[in-house]
């Protein structure tokens, strides 16, 4: 039990070191040409976050079920799509998830503050 945990824990931390240093933040005039073009707006934060606030019209598909629930990114794959998150860490990470799925025109919009001075 205790070496499971301290595998999962592992894990979890290479993880979140990874999604940080490669965070790959859009421009913000990147992001507010695609929001303006009518792009997808994602929060991949837990759902308590979004509740907590959020980029208005944005939908939560939090960053660990984005594979899961890749139907509701849309068959179009040149869709224009913006992730965030808290920080801009874990919207790189369902970035490129979403980029190995074969979506072509998603951008990380970083955390939420910096969405949240494009309103």
């Amino acid at each position: 039990m205790t070496f499971t945990f301290i595998v999962i824990a592992v894990v979890a931390l290479l993880t979140l070191v990874f999604w940080s240093q490669n965070k790959n933040t859009a421009s913000a005039t990147e992001v507010k040409t695609m929001i303006d073009a009518k792009a997808l707006v994602v929060d991949v934060r837990t759902p308590m976050e979004f509740q907590m606030g959020h980029f208005p019209g944005a939908v939560n598909i939090p960053v660990d079920a984005v594979m899961a629930r890749i139907q509701e990114f849309g068959k179009d794959k040149a869709k224009p799509i913006v992730v965030y998150c808290a920080s801009g860490a874990r919207s790189g990470g369902a970035q490129r998830m979403l980029s190995q799925a074969g979506y072509t025109n998603v951008v990380n919009g970083g955390g939420l503050r910096q969405m949240m001075s494009l309103r």
